[in-house]
């Protein structure tokens, strides 16, 4: 590890924290529909869009409904996604010719994308036509990170309303995130990269001669407006195989940073509506902080990790201060590629600029780590707030169990009702994970998958389904995917993590929102200070661990301790 590479960490944090509120302040006008500076232009466009679909913005939806609204919404988007691939020999905008997609991958490619996930078993230059990209893959990065940021904007409605019938508004919701935050953002991203190198065109792909006479193809395409899509909404799905590796995707140290920083900057600033909700800033800002000590932990262990480089090939005379390099951009070193790990994985995210597969075994265990987390590190954007919520109901239930009090949080109660939705929306991901993760290591449609033997190949499987429930994308790349076990298996697996966790979450905020509000007394327990944010890092970290560390133990750590006494795999 480096002084300089802690510097640039530190900076990034600093940066991120820095546009919380400012950002925070924003998303709160527009989800509550007030005016802000660009209601003047966009307003006459919203309220085309009700007129036209017949949407009553100030309809105040009961938690069922904007759950159906939610579910219908989406069903909507993966059949027409599944239709532009399976039709895209047919379809304009396709110069390389592209045939149509498999009916499995095109379902799991359409489960993937609709749920937020972006986990992908092609690569993007040699399957999907441009119009399959545009019309289908980044319409989907829009509207599922909209409709992310909806949904927290629903649960935090629960927590901020009292005596209430409903929680908002979905379709006014969306609409108003897409309009006024997602679209906006993207078009001044997408020119910031188009400046920086990044191609955005609809021109056919380039044969070039190189040096030594032979022919190289150089895909190209409406690269940068995907790229800004899928980082600012923590899609992920690259244009390019190789993601945020590919010097078109991420031309520049200065893109790096922009695209990190796109990465986790709406998740936090999540965190601070939450605080103005309620009427306390205070209480996002501890919810941040949990988030924060969760990430900074991350970040120095998987840092350590790489830095420290591979101790057999110490053994043999090689330096160690040269580190683990294997799989990485040389443009971007051990330190940004440990903290790019981190930020994606802490997100819900899944764009990689290096090769998680390669990391050292703790280094790669620390981004498996902060998926089975459930991604409450920031998160995606809105599925981080809402998720960590969630750990913030149970961190008050055990706090009310040991001084034998009725648990409350920001005014509100917490009964049985919500403690057993939360805990159904907790227990969704370890059920599929574990599941699948079993049924692919003793069946041959399982084991022919991974590339590696031993626990490195157990990973692979275990990262695969992992990031699936989360809805992150990213991969160990050694896995071999595409195939129709792991097509079916990890689409199933991205619905349940996203859509059952989502009802039960929904159902609190629906009981939440119809409860009085609770006056401060001499027993209520502070959730803005120290002692709540240890607890709340403290039940994230005990649930993770109980949960899935029998599986980590035969995975990384396996690994770790194998290599350590002089084995590889």
């Amino acid at each position: 590890m480096t002084v300089n590479g802690w510097i640039q960490i530190l900076v990034f944090i600093a940066i991120v924290v820095a546009l919380a509120r400012p950002i925070g302040g924003y998303l709160d006008r527009v989800l509550e529909g007030e005016r802000t500076f660009l209601s003047p232009v966009l307003g006459p466009v919203e309220r085309g869009f009700y007129w036209l679909s017949g949407v009553k913005p100030t309809e105040n939806q009961s938690w069922w409904a904007y759950c159906g609204g939610m579910l219908i919404f989406h069903l909507f988007g993966f059949a027409l996604l599944y239709g532009l691939q399976r039709l895209q020999g047919m379809l304009p905008f396709n110069p390389q010719d592209m045939a149509a997609v498999a009916p499995d991958l095109a379902a799991n490619t359409a489960m993937s994308f609709a749920t937020n996930t972006n986990w992908q078993n092609y690569g993007g230059e040699s399957t999907m036509s441009y119009l399959v990209q545009m019309a289908g893959l980044t319409v989907q990065n829009f509207t599922s990170a909209a409709s992310g940021i909806a949904l927290a904007a629903a649960l935090v409605r629960g927590f901020a309303r009292a005596e209430s019938r409903g929680i908002g508004n979905f379709w006014a919701d969306l609409v108003r995130v897409t309009l006024y935050v997602l679209l906006p953002m993207c078009i001044v991203l997408t020119l910031f990269y188009v400046w920086q190198g990044v191609p955005q065109n609809l021109s056919p792909y380039v044969e070039a001669t190189t040096l030594e006479g032979g022919k190289q193809v150089i895909a190209q395409g409406p690269v940068a407006s995907q790229l800004a899509i899928k980082m600012l909404g923590t899609n992920g799905g690259g244009f390019f195989n190789a993601n945020s590796a590919h010097p078109y995707e991420n031309p520049t140290a200065l893109s790096n940073l922009v695209q990190m920083l796109s990465i986790l900057v709406l998740g936090a600033a999540m965190t601070n509506v939450f605080g103005r909700r309620v009427g306390d800033e205070r209480q996002g800002w501890a919810i941040l902080a949990a988030m924060g000590v969760l990430f900074v932990v991350g970040v120095f262990i998987t840092y350590w990790a790489e830095a420290g480089g591979n101790p057999l090939l110490t053994a043999l005379g090689v330096d160690p201060s040269a580190g683990n390099m294997e799989g990485k951009e040389v443009r971007f070193g051990e330190a940004l590629s440990a903290l790019f790990a981190v930020v994606t994985t802490a997100a819900s995210c899944g764009a990689v600029n290096a090769m998680h597969d390669s990391f050292m075994p703790l280094g790669g265990a620390v981004p498996l780590a902060n998926m089975l987390l459930g991604e409450v590190i920031v998160g995606g954007v809105g599925a981080g707030l809402y998720g960590m919520l969630l750990f913030a109901i149970i961190s008050v239930f055990v706090a009310g169990l040991m001084v034998g009090r009725t648990p409350e949080y920001v005014g509100k109660k917490i009964e049985a009702r919500e403690v057993k939705m939360t805990m159904l929306a907790i227990l969704c991901l370890p059920l599929v994970v574990l599941g699948f993760t079993a049924l692919a290591t003793v069946i041959p449609a399982g084991l022919a998958g991974p590339a590696n033997a031993g626990p490195h190949g157990f990973s692979e499987i275990f990262y695969a389904f992992t990031s699936a429930a989360a809805n992150n994308g990213s991969a160990f790349g050694g896995l071999t995917g595409n195939t129709m076990f792991y097509n079916s298996t990890l689409a199933v697996t991205m619905a349940v993590g996203r859509f059952a966790m989502i009802v039960p979450m929904l159902a609190v905020a629906g009981s939440l929102a119809a409860k009085r509000k609770t006056a401060v007394s001499v027993g209520t327990f502070p959730t803005h200070g120290g002692l709540f944010i240890g607890l709340l890092v403290g039940v994230v970290v005990i649930v993770g661990g109980l949960t899935y560390f029998p599986a980590l133990a035969l995975g990384p750590i396996a690994e770790h301790l194998a290599m350590l006494a002089g084995s590889v795999f």
